[in-house]
């Protein structure tokens, strides 16, 4: 065996010094292919650009075979790698090979496939890319350009010859999130059911490409305010099936089974209804303890379920409850660096605003102060407002305190501190 390994390694040193450019391209695809099958992203990485090299070496500049070996490449960096930028540029690099050399008046049809194959590459990953960097209109363009290369290339009638990178549930779900970024939720949704179609019929219905399907067309109908249909959806339609897919695929204390449950609890929480309270307290909790068995308590997944709990609970009036969980992950979180940062300053403020519902004003502007100490410049004039009011409270011994209203990624939430009389003060929020 070891001898058999050594001419093996022998072979192969001999080809990479004497063997021609054709050979060495044909082994540097092999490669790529068996490192990326090998979840080796680096080494993979490394094979696709020796490709571009070889290929430019044999067929010169304008040939489509280079524009392949760029498209590959630029999906390379944007899938193995995740560098959108890096993947716009060679992705352009290639289209402007492939356009200005025109398709060959007489190319086989298997070229031919292989051409349009490479221009599906292409349009699909300039459309990912713009939407990893938050370009909708650039991402939907170039997906809508992908789509009609798809429907013109599933015309062919040819035998797969190689293994086509981008699939008809993969192009579906990236137009929904580029529909989405374009405030599109309709054709959105439209996207997203194909693409749930396509992987149902191709992989069955426990396939584990479903689970952020299903949560992603639930979060479109939440974006709708169609909440009773997101609730139904989720539960009837998908939730429950993508649940059994997580619990099946993973365990119950994951990462995946995290997000689903916190899905739910939001969906619950939406409704506004008082029936759908329990349900919505029960996934929440059940959200926050598989982040915490998953990831920790202070990895931001896990942060950002408990201020979802949270917010829930002081809009539900259970301000205490809400408080100690606030309270309990400044106490168990590992850095103390983490106090200072716009999440901790998220949680400072909602502490703040409880005690001052509470009637416990110079607690409530010690937590409002830390707030401020913690935020950045973005968050600050909404924080600063409320101290100043919450500092005249506990100099002056009034207890009028007034609304305010923050913002953090789009999202607009607003806390309310309304008197009813000497003893009694209530606090919600709208989200």
């Amino acid at each position: 065996m070891d001898d058999m390994n050594n001419r093996c390694g022998q072979q192969e040193m001999r080809t990479e010094i004497f063997g021609t450019p054709a050979i060495k391209l044909t082994q540097a695809l092999k490669r790529a292919e068996k490192f990326t099958k090998g979840k080796k992203m680096r080494q993979a990485h490394r094979e696709r650009i020796r490709c571009v090299a070889l290929t430019r070496i044999i067929y010169g500049k304008g040939h489509w075979r280079l524009a392949q070996a760029l498209a590959n490449l630029a999906h390379s960096y944007l899938m193995l790698l995740g560098f959108p930028v890096q993947a716009v540029q060679h992705a352009n690099s290639a289209k402007g090979t492939i356009l200005i050399g025109g398709r060959p008046p007489q190319v086989p049809a298997e070229e031919m496939k292989q051409i349009l194959s490479t221009l599906l590459t292409i349009y699909y990953t300039l459309g990912v890319a713009h939407w990893m960097q938050k370009n909708g209109k650039e991402s939907l363009f170039n997906l809508e350009k992908a789509e009609c290369v798809m429907k013109e290339l599933q015309q062919t009638e040819l035998e797969e010859t190689t293994e086509q990178k981008i699939s008809e549930e993969d192009l579906a779900a990236a137009l929904g999130r580029a529909c989405l970024l374009q405030n599109k939720p309709l054709m959105a949704t439209r996207h997203f059911e194909k693409a749930i179609s396509a992987v149902i019929s191709a992989r069955g219905e426990m396939a584990p490409e479903l689970i952020d399907l299903y949560q992603e067309t639930a979060h479109i109908e939440q974006v709708k305010k169609n909440h009773k249909k997101s609730i139904e959806y989720l539960l009837q339609n998908a939730t429950l099936r993508a649940h059994c897919v997580v619990l099946t695929v993973h365990t119950k204390f994951s990462p995946q089974a995290a997000s689903a449950a916190l899905l739910l609890g939001k969906a619950y929480a939406a409704s506004g209804e008082q029936k759908d309270a329990e349900m919505a307290e029960m996934y929440f909790n059940e959200s926050l303890l598989a982040c915490k068995a998953a990831l920790g308590s202070g990895h931001s997944q896990t942060i950002n379920a408990l201020e979802e709990f949270s917010k829930w609970l002081v809009h539900m009036g259970k301000r205490e409850q809400a408080y100690d969980l606030l309270q309990e992950s400044f106490m168990s979180q590992p850095d103390l660096c983490s106090d200072f940062s716009e999440k901790a300053a998220e949680r400072f403020y909602i502490m703040g605003g409880i005690c001052l519902a509470e009637q416990k004003v110079k607690e409530g502007y010690q937590w409002l102060s830390k707030a401020l100490d913690a935020s950045n410049q973005g968050f600050c004039f909404q924080i600063r407002e409320e101290v100043g009011r919450a500092f005249l409270d506990h100099t002056h011994k009034s207890h009028v305190i007034r609304g305010c209203t923050m913002e953090r990624n789009g999202s607009r939430i607003q806390i309310e501190f309304k008197k009813l009389d000497e003893s009694d003060f209530i606090s919600s929020y709208r989200n």
